[in-house]
Order: structure tokens, then C-alpha cells, then sequence
């Protein structure tokens, strides 16, 4: 008679099993984030600005909407890679601001070629609202070009066919871990 080990079953049955669970869970975020993207997507250019949000509930509703803020005082101003709108790489700088009721906001002031930061004392900055409160200026401040404007599918880490390569991917983990039980099993019962 051939006796299967029960430990290592139990183990391997919740390590597939969690598997699969994580492969199902890849696939609803990948229909939730395309839902998000296409609501995004669909926000007219001409859609009339919105206030800025003052909390994240705020600013679900609010992204991907024209909004502005007044920068009553710049904190730091730093470089992070990015794109012109033309498409070409260099640099968007990004300024932390305080805004006069004492919230903190960024704004992404536009793009350069050079790596030095640009001088800005604050001031009013609209724009497209991006994740993390962030508004992307429009037009351009600090002296800076116009950057790319801000895509849903990017902004929200969303690349296309991503949760379905990792669905995929923890769905393969399953087969093959259930797989080598099997053979291990199989060895073990003709070594006896």
C-alpha cells in the first residue's frame, strides 16, 4: 500500500493553494487598475478644474483633473528623470510646498536638459492633478519647457499585460510546485 506523508501534503496543498490565490488575486487587480485607467483616461481635457483635495478621498475623485494651489513657501526643489513634451529625457523638478493653511503639496515644475536646479521663491501652480497630490504644471514654472503630460496607465504603475504575466506567473509556481510533489512522491514510493 502506497501512504502518502501527511505533513508535507498539508504544506504543499497550502503552498499551491496560496498560490493560486495569489494568481486570482493578480487577475481582479489587473481588471480594477484597468477600470481605474479607462475612468481616468476619459476625463475630457476641457472638464472644469477642481479644488485641491485635502484629503486622499479627495483626491480619487480629484485626479487627472485640472487643479491649482498657491505655494506660499518651497521646501525643496529636486530633479527626478522624465520626459519633455516633445518626448525627449532629462529632468522634471519636483518642489515641496507648504501651502498656506499648512498642508504640504509637490508640484512638478517642468523639464530641463540641465541637471541644475532651477530657482522658484512659490507661488500659484496649475495644472494636471497626478497621484500623491502632485499637480503637473501647465504652463511650465521656474523658467523650465513643458513636460509630458501625466498618463493614467503610467502614473498608476500599471504596465500593459503586467498582473496578467504575474497571474500567470504565480499559476505556473502552483503547477510546477504540485508537480514536483508528485514526482517526488512517485520516486519515493518505488524506492520502498
Amino acid at each position: 500500500m502506497r501512504k502518502i506523508p501527511i505533513l508535507p501534503t498539508i504544506v504543499v496543498i497550502a503552498a499551491v493553494a496560496t498560490m493560486i490565490a495569489l494568481g486570482v488575486w493578480q487577475l481582479q487587480r489587473k481588471a480594477w487598475k484597468e477600470g481605474l485607467v479607462a475612468r481616468y483616461a476619459a476625463i475630457s481635457a476641457d472638464a472644469p478644474p477642481v479644488a485641491y483635495p485635502a484629503d486622499a478621498a479627495g483626491l480619487e475623485q480629484a485626479l487627472f483633473r485640472k487643479s491649482s494651489f498657491d505655494c506660499a513657501r518651497v521646501g525643496t526643489i529636486g530633479g527626478i528623470a522624465g520626459r519633455s513634451a516633445e518626448g525627449e529625457a532629462g529632468w522634471v523638478y519636483l518642489a515641496k510646498c507648504t501651502l498656506p493653511d499648512g498642508r504640504s503639496a509637490e508640484a512638478l515644475l517642468g523639464w530641463s536638459k540641465d541637471i541644475a536646479t532651477p530657482q522658484w521663491a512659490g507661488g500659484p501652480v496649475a495644472g494636471t492633478l497626478t497621484t500623491h497630490g502632485r499637480i503637473v504644471a501647465d504652463p511650465p514654472l521656474a523658467g523650465l519647457a513643458a513636460q509630458a503630460q501625466p498618463d493614467p496607465g503610467e502614473n498608476l504603475g500599471t504596465t500593459p499585460g503586467g498582473h496578467l504575466l504575474y497571474a500567470v506567473q504565480w499559476f505556473i509556481f502552483a503547477t510546477a510546485a504540485a508537480a514536483i510533489y508528485l514526482i517526488a512522491l512517485r520516486k519515493r514510493w518505488r524506492q520502498r
